[in-house]
């Protein structure tokens, strides 16, 4: 198994608080891996450290072998980031603002040129991708934001809650596109307060507290272990 991600006995705190208190877990190249938990309890934070945001008080995050925080600017080149609450240049068109961000992370004007290609097909837009994103929908605007994260084919996706607030129609088209990529052999690690998303979703889901990890196993295992069918009674149990 080739490892996508290692987070080694990570910490993080800020002064008197430990926001990440230990959490060690694994993701294997390929997976969709889930990170929830009630809110506040580290997930963004976490996300931020393997993003290469954040640099972590004790512990390692290792992305395919390289630390993030001594190979930052490599790890950097391996991953994608796309927080909850990103948002994209108002007056710039769909399509001129995938090629802006392509050659942001790719600098050689061919390879960028593709990449917005890429973005532009995979956004779902079509002739909208014409207009300024100020006349977008948050569904419209969230889905050219995935196609920015993912159009440069990082080997690592890191996604914190990209659904958030869209309809049943987009939230669907989002999930659809992270499958297709994940099948192409993408790791994907996302977090979600959506557990039908989740269990959709993920390959393995764990459950963090307090920092702290709870439970890490596939949706199927962990309805069993607790004997039931719904993945958020699971998450309750866990977590209170």
């Amino acid at each position: 198994m080739i490892k996508a991600l290692e987070l080694t006995d990570l910490v993080k705190k800020y002064k008197n608080f430990e926001a990440v208190a230990g959490l060690s877990l694994t993701v294997a190249e390929g997976e969709i891996f889930a990170l929830v938990g009630p809110n506040g309890v580290g997930k963004s934070t976490t996300l931020k450290m393997i993003a290469t945001i954040l640099t972590p008080t004790s512990g390692s995050v290792k992305v395919f072998g390289l630390d993030a925080s001594r190979d930052a600017h490599a790890v950097r080149e391996l991953i994608s980031y796309l927080p909850e609450e990103a948002g994209a240049y108002k007056n710039l068109t769909g399509r001129e603002y995938l090629e802006f961000m392509a050659m942001v992370f790719l600098k050689d004007k061919a390879r960028a040129l593709a990449a917005a290609g890429e973005g532009g097909l995979l956004s779902g837009l079509g002739p909208r991708l014409g207009d300024k994103i100020k006349t977008y929908s948050k569904g419209m605007a969230r889905k050219l934001l995935l196609a920015r994260a993912v159009m440069i084919k990082p080997r690592l996706a890191i996604l914190d809650e990209p659904t958030t607030g869209l309809d049943i129609v987009n939230g669907y088209e989002i999930r659809k596109t992270i499958k297709a990529l994940a099948a192409g052999g993408m790791t994907f690690v996302i977090s979600s307060h959506n557990m039908g998303e989740i269990e959709y979703l993920s390959d393995r889901i764990a459950v963090i507290n307090n920092g702290r990890l709870l439970a890490c196993d596939t949706p199927a295992a962990l309805k069993t272990r607790f004997a039931t069918d719904d993945l958020e009674e699971v998450f309750i149990k866990l977590t209170q």
